[in-house]
């Protein structure tokens, strides 16, 4: 066999720590990419998650006579593209550190060392400073007094996005809110000097594109008796930039929420982050990748990081934990997990919380929705992240074809709405109409399926 001196075992070039010098030794990253390809050749348990793995199957199968050894530096770059960072493969992979095998594979960590290492050898490009920080595209849309939202939906304007920024014109992008969730916080008194029982990081996508699930979290989490704060000056959680390597930018941000939510915890304080792919970085990403006397306090944070499911789940045994609920979806609820929620491996509390509503049964779908971040954004991603995410549009509609939809993560919501046809519900929101006694949308017949690629309902002509 012709790889057969290729160990398993890890190289002395594994590192998935920054602050060692290791870490971004190129030589000492291509002895483990090529030991990483050979245990996944070995495997193969992960072909059916995003391209990555089909495309190194099919060159090692096809080009390479199953030799990893004979993948060339772009082969090696086609597979690292082709990961966006649904770290599905590592909650499947049997090999991990988690898991407590000698393998000590994270195929996430390995693409995430790769693009850092680029990073630092090339010249940010438009993209970049386009998609890498979610705060300064805010800012800029809210200075434009709603000329953004309404550009978006010009053809032209499209185009000159695909061409300058390689992000594509017939995908859905949120719309920005005029006034941040912070200034509704303000001004309802919820940020004050004393900390309480727990602080909300709102993310930056709720700060500044739907300012409503994070009214509708305040409003389910105090009607639980939460006493709960919000702080002023919270930043992106870093995801963006880091999925295009960019480390210095992460940490500044992570430095500068640490900063302003240390204190909270110091105090005995959760921080419920909304998003699930924020609660990932703040409780598994950034105690690794941040470095001097800022590890120390984000591993203090990681403790006390919960999804706002999770959290309220937690209290369901305690009297003030209310059922109070004056309507409800009545019927199916079709529940998309969303992937990084599946990381941390806390359960799937909102789908549990489902079904505390009168009369209301959730199915859960596990499927990838293809989005990950920018990756659906981009010219590179969008096609693909269809294809990717077909199965759990599918699902999705075979578990509730005329009834809602729910999902902790917006850009899912996202997703499913441009190319399933339904925009599903935060469940924050779903508790939070129930607990008011609001009227839940009628069941709609869904459109049929899009072929691929499909334009985007709404979508730019070409």
């Amino acid at each position: 066999m012709a790889n057969k001196n290729i160990s398993y075992h890890p190289t002395d070039g594994l590192c998935y720590d920054p602050s060692e010098a290791l870490y971004w030794d190129a030589d000492a990253l291509d002895r483990e990419i090529t030991r990483v390809f050979e245990v996944c050749h070995g495997c193969r348990m992960c072909f059916k998650y995003c391209d990555s793995f089909p495309t190194l199957f099919d060159l090692l199968d096809n080009h390479a006579g199953g030799d990893v050894r004979k993948l060339g530096a772009d082969d090696r770059q086609r597979v690292m593209d082709a990961c966006f960072q649904c770290k599905l493969c590592e909650v499947q992979c049997p090999y991990t550190p988690r898991d407590g095998h000698p393998f000590a594979l994270d195929f996430p960590k390995l693409v995430h060392r790769h693009a850092a290492i680029q990073r630092r050898q090339r010249r940010p490009t438009l993209q970049d400073f386009a998609l890498r920080d979610p705060d300064l595209t805010g800012a800029a849309a809210r200075a434009s007094l709603g000329l953004a939202n309404a550009a978006n939906r010009v053809a032209l304007h499209r185009w000159f996005l695909e061409k300058v920024l390689g992000i594509h014109r017939d995908k859905l992008l949120p719309d920005f809110a005029t006034r941040t969730f912070e200034h509704w916080a303000a001004a309802e008194g919820l940020i004050r000097p004393s900390p309480g029982e727990a602080v909300l990081f709102q993310t930056c996508y709720v700060q500044h594109n739907e300012p409503q699930i994070g009214k509708d979290t305040v409003f389910v989490l105090r009607h639980n008796g939460i006493d709960l704060t919000c702080e002023r000056g919270l930043q992106c959680c870093g995801m963006p930039a880091w999925e295009r390597g960019d480390l210095d930018l992460v940490r500044a941000k992570a430095s500068h929420n640490l900063d302003r939510l240390a204190p909270h915890v110091d105090a005995g304080a959760k921080v419920v982050a909304i998003n699930p792919t924020c609660s990932m970085m703040l409780r598994r990403e950034w105690p690794e990748l941040v470095g001097g006397d800022d590890r120390e306090r984000a591993r203090r944070l990681a403790a006390a990081v919960v999804d706002p499911s999770e959290y309220l789940w937690s209290l369901r045994n305690e009297p003030r934990f209310r059922t109070d609920f004056a309507s409800s979806p009545a019927g199916e609820v079709a529940y998309h997990a969303p992937c990084h929620l599946r990381a941390q491996a806390v359960g799937f509390r909102a789908r549990d919380l489902l079904r505390k509503l009168p009369n209301t049964t959730p199915k859960t779908v596990l499927e990838c929705c293809g989005h990950d971040g920018t990756y659906a954004m981009r010219v590179d991603g969008f096609v693909p992240s269809q294809r990717v995410g077909k199965r759990a549009f599918d699902e999705m509609k075979e578990a509730a074809p005329a009834q809602i939809w729910a999902t902790d993560c917006p850009l899912a919501a996202l997703q499913f709405q441009q190319h399933a046809g339904r925009k599903p519900m935060h469940p924050m929101t779903i508790l939070a109409k129930a607990y008011r006694g609001e009227a839940f949308p009628p069941p709609l017949s869904l459109a049929a399926d899009p072929e691929l690629p499909p334009s985007a309902s709404g979508a730019h002509a070409r």
